[in-house]
C-alpha cells in the first residue's frame, strides 16, 4: 500500500465512523438517536483508532493536515511530501462522508432541522463567536500536537515506521482524541483536522439532499485556520523545548 492509498483510507474511515456516529445520535428514527455527546467522543476516539491500525504501518497515520503540517515544522517530515499526504487525507474526508450520507439518506430524508442534516458533515459552534471559536480550535490542536510529540521517538528514513499518530500506538491515541473531545470539544465540536471539516462540507454542498439547507460556508475558515495555527504552536513550542 502506497503512503497517499494509506493515508486515503485511514482517513475515509476515520470520517465514517466518526461522522457516522454524529448522524446516528442526531438524525430521526435512528436506532441511536439523542444518545449524547459521551457517545459522539467516544466513537470518535475509537474512529481514529481504526484509521491509525490501518494506515500507520504504510504513511504513519496522520489522517489530518494539522498533524502532517507540524511534523513538517518540526522537521520530521518531508515537506515536499505535505502536498500530496493533504490530498490523500481530503479526498478521504470527502469519500467517508460522502458513504455516510448513502447510509443514512433515509434518515437525513426523514430529519426536518436543516442544522441537524449538516451536523454528521462538518462542524458548528455551540455559540457563534468567531474569535473564540477560533481560540478553541487552536487550543484542542494544540493539546493533540503536544502530546504527539512527546508520546513518540519515532525518527523519518526509509528503514523506519514513519512518524505520525501511529508512532503513539493505535490506543493512546484513541484515548487522546477522546479527551480532547470530551473537554474542549464542547465549544465547536472540536473539528481540530482540517480535512475532517472541509472533505464533508464539500460534500455536503453538492449532494442533492432533500431541504439540506446551506454549508455555512462563513465558518468554514475556522476549522481550518485554528488547527493550523494550534499544530505549529505546538510544533515551535516542542522544538523550543528541546533546546
Amino acid at each position: 500500500m502506497t503512503e497517499f492509498v494509506a493515508e486515503l483510507i485511514g482517513t475515509a474511515l476515520l470520517i465514517l465512523l466518526g461522522n457516522g456516529v454524529v448522524a446516528n445520535v442526531v438524525l430521526k428514527g435512528t436506532k441511536g438517536n439523542n444518545s449524547g455527546w459521551m457517545v459522539i467522543t467516544t466513537a470518535w476516539g475509537l474512529a481514529v483508532f481504526v484509521g491509525v491500525v490501518i494506515s500507520a504501518p504504510y504513511s504513519g497515520a496522520h489522517l489530518n493536515p494539522a498533524v502532517t503540517i507540524a511534523l513538517a515544522i518540526a522537521q520530521k517530515f518531508d515537506w515536499i511530501k505535505v502536498p500530496y499526504y493533504i490530498l490523500a487525507q481530503l479526498c478521504g474526508a470527502m469519500i467517508g462522508s460522502f458513504l455516510v450520507w448513502i447510509i443514512y439518506k433515509d434518515h437525513f430524508d426523514a430529519t426536518d432541522e436543516k442544522h441537524l442534516k449538516a451536523a454528521p458533515f462538518a462542524t458548528s459552534p455551540a455559540i457563534r463567536n468567531l474569535k473564540s471559536n477560533l481560540f478553541s480550535e487552536i487550543i484542542g490542536t494544540f493539546v493533540l500536537i503536544f502530546v504527539i510529540f512527546y508520546f513518540t521517538n519515532a525518527e523519518m528514513g526509509s528503514d523506519k515506521t514513519p512518524i505520525g499518530l501511529g508512532s503513539l500506538g493505535a490506543l493512546p491515541v484513541a484515548f487522546l482524541v477522546w479527551v480532547i473531545g470530551l473537554g474542549l470539544g464542547g465549544t465547536t465540536g472540536y473539528a481540530i483536522n482540517p480535512a475532517r471539516d472541509l472533505g464533508p462540507r464539500i460534500i455536503h454542498s453538492i449532494i442533492p439532499m432533500k431541504g439540506k439547507g446551506g454549508s455555512d460556508w462563513s465558518y468554514a475558515w475556522v476549522p481550518i485556520v485554528g488547527p493550523v495555527i494550534g499544530a505549529a504552536l505546538a510544533a515551535v513550542l516542542y522544538m523550543a523545548l528541546l533546546k
